[in-house]
């Protein structure tokens, strides 16, 4: 049994070996990692590739070689951690193996976030610039036409803004495109104005001057608590971080103060490993709970 990790190794290099010789590339590892980033775009859901495309144009999606370090680090980090916990190769593959296949989870909640970003910063501009389009216009319609035209929005809200006015001209009237935009965008800053266009649209308003600036003022000041938030979170982060790789440490600690050998006496008892293993896995979805919460909800107000 002894000799099993290492045929494991051996295989291993042996297939690294063979893909060395039959690749035509210069870089081998280059290609496998394309080849990796091939299957992921293929097999991926409809909304990982979406938001990371999106991440791609605003330039913040991972190169290939930035996805190789994450794989050595984090498949590393967990090979290391299982050795050490169990001293066994065995355990300390298949824990590197399972952390390299979390990376694609990762990868989304990432581009989700970059694309929560956009949006939001977009819904920002759409709600500001419609505000001063309406105080020139007066037209709610004349307004999104205008914002349509200014070159400021992009996709996906462009589209939906050009939606918002077929729906408009089609209908005769703005209810149902407003209710096409809140739908996709139920961010309260844009049902608050769309509320307050509906009143001054069907009521009509003396004051509508005034209300409009008193939304302009509420939209910002959502906005301020929105961006405190990403940065309460971004330093969230660095700390839940840090916990978290202390966390993984702790039973080393504990080794450590038992001193090696005693250590692996205990580990001939068979639910002193189970418990190990449980450590293992209650760390694992804590880290993993901590960066669902820092990157899903962006832009939430």
């Amino acid at each position: 049994m002894r000799t099993f990790p290492e045929l494991i190794i051996l295989l291993a290099l042996a297939i690294f070996v063979l893909i060395y010789r039959k690749s035509k590339s210069k870089n081998p590892i280059k290609e496998i990692g394309e080849k990796a980033m091939d299957l992921y775009n293929r097999y991926a859901p409809y909304s990982f590739k979406v938001v990371r495309e999106k991440a791609k144009e605003l330039g913040q999606e991972y190169t290939t070689r930035q996805y190789i370090t994450q794989v050595i680090v984090l498949g590393g980090f967990a090979a290391v951690i299982a050795y050490f916990y169990f001293y066994s190769i065995i355990w300390a593959v298949i824990y590197g193996v399972a952390a390299i296949l979390f990376i694609p989870y990762l990868a989304y909640l990432r581009c989700q976030r970059v694309y929560s970003e956009f949006i939001f910063e977009q819904i920002q501009t759409y709600t500001t610039n419609v505000i001063m389009e309406f105080n020139t216009t007066q037209s709610f319609v004349k307004s999104l036409e205008g914002v349509r035209d200014s070159g400021i929005i992009e996709e996906p809200v462009l589209g939906d803004i050009k939606k918002m006015i077929d729906l408009s001209y089609q209908n005769g009237t703005i209810d149902e495109s407003i209710e096409y935009f809140n739908s996709k965008y139920p961010y309260y800053m844009v049902k608050n104005m769309h509320q307050l266009f509906l009143q001054i649209t069907k009521e009509g308003a003396k004051d509508s001057g005034e209300s409009l600036e008193n939304m302009s003022m509420d939209i910002d000041a959502l906005v301020e608590g929105v961006y405190r938030d990403q940065m309460d979170r971004k330093n969230f982060h660095k700390r839940f971080l840090t916990f978290a790789v202390v966390l993984f440490f702790l039973v080393v600690v504990v080794e450590f103060m038992l001193g090696e050998d005693n250590y692996i006496e205990l580990l001939d008892i068979w639910y002193v490993q189970i418990i190990l293993h449980i450590i293992i896995i209650i760390n694992v979805y804590f880290l993993i709970t901590g960066e669902k919460y820092y990157n899903e909800d962006v832009g939430a107000e």
